[in-house]
């Protein structure tokens, strides 16, 4: 009777061919990024768990206002929302943003701006005064974190390559109690 043996090479199989499933989808497709700080406070919170979305990337380009996860060192990724596009100017005049001489609404902000009672979340800012560029370049990205204050970003940092970008994050999927879609 061979069935022993033939069982056991069928599981092993089996197992061999959902780890590789696995490491396909982790590198490739879906990866989870844990949120830490709170420099998207009020979108996102400190310790939030989330699903990184690598599809549309591999693809394509980030649109604005997508949060983005992306290398900022060898050590670490950082979570940021996509502000500046290649070719776009961006100012930021009374705590509002305009982009290419267009005054934009950050919906996303209302909530802290509230809470705020009135002060300045970003404070005046042109692209060259934080970059010493007037436009966006080619192949790069503009992000800023939506809690201003407290967020080390392009201001900080300068501009995003694309080739930086993981992928996009919305999708929230602990503490269980929030699970929801990050806009």
């Amino acid at each position: 009777m061979n069935f022993g043996k033939s069982e056991t090479y069928e599981w092993i199989k089996a197992v061999l061919i959902a780890l590789l499933l696995a490491v396909l989808i982790r590198y490739f497709l879906f990866a989870p990024i844990v949120v830490e700080g709170e420099s998207m406070v009020p979108t996102l919170h400190h310790s939030d768990r989330m699903i990184v979305n690598k599809i549309g990337y591999t693809i394509g380009e980030p649109d604005r206002f997508d949060i983005i996860v992306f290398h900022a060192s060898e050590e670490s990724d950082y979570i940021k929302r996509v502000i500046g596009l290649p070719g776009d100017t961006v100012e930021f005049i009374d705590d509002t943003l305009h982009i290419n001489g267009m005054a934009y609404e950050e919906p996303y902000l209302e909530e802290l701006k509230q809470e705020l009672n009135g002060a300045t979340l970003t404070y005046d800012f042109t692209l060259d005064e934080v970059t010493s560029s007037v436009v966006v370049p080619d192949g790069y990205l503009f992000v800023m974190g939506d809690n201003r204050r407290r967020s080390l970003d392009s201001r900080d940092i300068g501009f995003i390559s694309y080739e930086e970008v993981v992928g996009k994050a919305n999708f929230v999927f602990w503490p269980f109690t929030d699970i929801r879609i990050a806009k």
